[in-house]
């Protein structure tokens, strides 16, 4: 990776799969890749307690319940394979076609359903009560603008050549970005497809 330095109040930082951290799911039915985390002081990383966000990648490879993670807000995107259905008590979520972001509740109860074999896809979590959260796809060509917050570029799946503020910046396959933004800022895809995460706080009682 290659990033440049952007405005002087956006700060970026390489991510590199080698800190990547594998965590159990917390209901124990597989196994997450954790790409990058927030937690509250005196929490170990990977820990479920004191978790303010995370995001990560995981395979699904068989059919099965979600963890109970209320209190959460939950965005998924297929990356991997294509046929997943979230079922519901009150219906279906489509996450059968891949770069289309899907969001619920993480006290929703959830049966993942697999109609062509084995997927992978991309999570982010956030504890609503202190940041909100959005996930995005920047396909080749497009250009988006973010506000101020913490966002996590990544490439999921191929090379992703993007302009951040217009300054060229490089991400390899299965790496990232994370950018610490005080102030609005661009970013353009060149090449590839970019999943773009991005946490913002919010106001507390």
């Amino acid at each position: 990776m290659s990033p440049t330095a952007a405005g002087s109040g956006v700060r970026l930082a390489a991510i590199d799969p080698a800190a990547f951290r594998h965590t159990p799911w917390k209901n124990g039915g597989g196994v997450t890749i954790d790409v990058a985390e927030a937690l509250l002081p005196g929490f170990a990383p990977g820990s479920w307690e004191g978790m303010v966000w995370r995001f990560g990648r995981t395979a699904i490879v068989t059919p099965g319940p979600f963890s109970d993670l209320s209190g959460f807000d939950r965005a998924q995107v297929l990356v991997s394979g294509h046929g997943l259905v979230l079922e519901t008590p009150t219906g279906e979520i489509d996450v059968r076609q891949p770069f289309r972001p899907v969001r619920f509740a993480g006290e929703t109860a959830i049966v993942s359903r697999l109609e062509a074999g084995p997927v992978e896809v991309v999570n982010l979590l956030g504890d609503r009560s202190r940041v909100s959260i959005d996930l995005s796809c920047l396909a080749a060509g497009a250009t988006d603008s973010r506000p101020a917050g913490v966002h996590i570029i990544y490439a999921a799946t191929t090379p992703c050549d993007l302009a951040i503020d217009g300054n060229a910046c490089a991400i390899a396959s299965d790496h990232a970005l994370r950018i610490d933004a005080g102030e609005s800022f661009t970013v353009a895809s060149r090449l590839g497809t970019a999943i773009v995460a991005s946490i913002f706080p919010v106001a507390r009682n």
